[in-house]
């Protein structure tokens, strides 16, 4: 999607009246683009064969393949809102990364927010692309709590990698900010110049570090455990930065 571009979409529902009720809406948003309406998972993707589809308006339950499932199968280019009339499946789809979730019957109002939702993580998304081939990156945006946050680089103390999710600690700040995502997601995005993976489970920002003790590294007061496979890559960043 371009920066002018308008968003290309589809409906997926496998109730006619849904679908009519989604395409009404989405003549009504001037940004948004209808490419079709499909009935069913596998519908859809074979129209997304056919053509770029920037975010889908997808129904959960649904025969043969749900939602859910769908979405897991699909490129991460092409953004999800999830439309359902069961509130149980919220959390999953936080898991898949959704951009929104709405629950049936919604009104315009309700669906035009989610799809604001959509043209505000497009925006995001191309600003980045542009200015990534200037400079190194200032900021990232991270999802959390369905919105879009955005983390000043320098302002990140360490990232904690978790299961399914991570926790970035910043300077000044109690809570860390908890997100969907990986740890090794994280390394390919952050400039290699300012932070280091240290530990399966750690990131550190390398302007942070207050001191080095045997295998950790001390960030304020809580001490990173470096790992034996990450050590030849730290003992190289100390040399370079050392008086000795």
């Amino acid at each position: 999607m371009g920066a002018e571009s308008k968003i290309s979409c589809l409906i997926v529902d496998d109730e006619p009246m849904a679908l009519n009720l989604l395409e009404g809406y989405v003549s009504k948003t001037p940004f948004l683009e209808l490419k079709g309406k499909c009935r069913s998972a596998f519908e859809a993707l074979a129209k997304m064969h056919e053509e770029k589809i920037d975010l889908l308006f997808l129904d959960i339950q649904m025969p043969q393949l749900s939602g859910i499932e769908f979405s897991r199968t699909i490129s991460k280019d092409t953004r999800v809102v999830f439309t359902t009339a069961f509130d149980q499946y919220a959390l999953e789809g936080f898991k898949v990364e959704a951009l929104d979730y709405l629950l049936k019957p919604f009104n315009f109002e309700e669906f035009y927010n989610a799809a604001l939702k959509a043209k505000e993580w497009f925006t995001l998304v191309n600003q980045s692309k542009h200015e990534g081939t200037k400079e190194e990156p200032s900021y990232v945006f991270v999802r959390a709590e369905y919105k879009q946050l955005k983390i000043i680089l320098n302002e990140i103390l360490y990232i904690e990698g978790l299961k399914d999710y991570v926790k970035i600690w910043l300077a000044n700040e109690s809570k860390p900010i908890l997100t969907h995502t990986s740890l090794k997601k994280l390394e390919e995005e952050l400039p290699a110049s300012k932070f280091m993976r240290v530990h399966r489970s750690f990131i550190i920002a390398l302007d942070k570090i207050d001191a080095v003790e045997r295998s950790q590294a001390l960030i304020g007061n809580q001490y990173i455990p470096i790992a034996d496979q990450f050590k030849q890559g730290f003992q190289e960043f100390l040399g370079k930065n050392s008086l000795e």
